[in-house]
């Protein structure tokens, strides 16, 4: 047989590659040219495998009693701190406009008329200051020349009588409530006073400067007049007077000095007829309504009482 063809003697017949073989390790392993990546690593590098026993963790817990109490308080301080600071803002807002800026003229102050220095003398309009029941008493005075006009206590035996007007003294409440609500600025203002028994609305007193005509306040007949000692002096008189409106009443009018044409059964109309003028006893007795007045406070006093019930002096 005859040997094969080939070129053995030149060295043809092996086949040699003109480049190395492609790379044998994945592109992670690359760089790490001196380790096997499938060969084990020696014992003094292996790490030693031990089995480690970890704690269960505990479940979680509700929210006990005393946790909750804690939040619910924490809850309730917030809440008081919040409507604290929310009822200081109304507070002072109210105040403001209660009492108005600091320089402001007070409320007192704008209801009380200058006092005249000379024996002031007019005729008043009609005007109703104060009721007890059928009864109407109109302002004895001229209205330009009052000073203040206060309710007391009478005694024993004396009518309360019903105010017209508003109150010139109430109290920090009263005042807000008339802000917020509104009052007539033009109203009468009276003032309660200390002092006396009795019901606190019973004695109608009525400031003027002494000299200042007075009139009658109701439509009647004058049925008494009686000195009013004081210090065992005579200082004035009381005027009695039985109303056409109420016959069962005596109406009366004290402090004054009597007009010389005044008597014992003498016919009066309201607003018109002149019973004097006012008496100056700020020298022997102290006056209340002097707190509200820019003068000694003197003043006349109006009381009413049954007609079987009028003691006489």
């Amino acid at each position: 047989m005859t040997a094969p063809a080939g070129h053995g003697a030149d060295r043809t017949a092996v086949v040699r590659h003109l480049r190395p073989p492609d790379w044998e390790w994945s592109f992670f392993e690359d760089g790490s040219l001196a380790l096997d990546p499938w060969a084990e690593p020696p014992p003094s590098l292996q790490r030693q495998r031990g089995s480690a026993t970890v704690p269960r963790m505990p479940p979680p817990r509700a929210p006990g009693p005393d946790r909750a109490r804690r939040r619910s308080g924490t809850h309730r301080i917030r809440r008081f701190a919040g409507l604290t600071a929310v009822a200081s803002v109304l507070v002072v807002t109210l105040l403001l406009t209660a009492f108005g800026s600091p320089g402001g003229t007070p409320g007192m102050a704008r209801s009380v008329v200058p006092v005249r220095s000379e024996a002031a003398s007019g005729l008043p309009l009609a005007q109703i200051v104060a009721t007890q029941g059928p009864l109407r008493i109109q302002l004895p005075i001229a209205q330009s020349h009052v000073t203040a006009i206060g309710y007391h206590a009478a005694g024993e035996g004396a009518l309360r009588l019903q105010p017209l007007g508003r109150k010139g003294n109430k109290g920090l409440l009263g005042r807000l409530r008339d802000r917020i609500v509104g009052t007539d600025p033009g109203a009468l203002v009276w003032y309660q006073l200390d002092g006396g028994r009795g019901p606190a609305s019973s004695s109608l007193d009525v400031g003027a400067a002494p000299g200042t005509d007075v009139f009658s306040p109701v439509d009647g007949t004058v049925v008494g007049i009686h000195d009013v000692v004081i210090d065992g002096r005579v200082r004035a008189v009381r005027v009695d007077l039985q109303p056409v409106s109420a016959p069962s009443l005596i109406v009366s009018v004290n402090r004054v000095r009597a007009d010389e044409a005044l008597t014992v059964g003498s016919v009066v109309t309201a607003a018109k007829t002149r019973l004097g003028t006012v008496v100056d006893l700020a020298g022997v007795e102290r006056m209340a309504l002097a707190r509200f007045t820019q003068d000694a406070g003197n003043h006349i006093s109006l009381v009413v009482r049954p007609a079987a019930t009028l003691s006489l002096p």
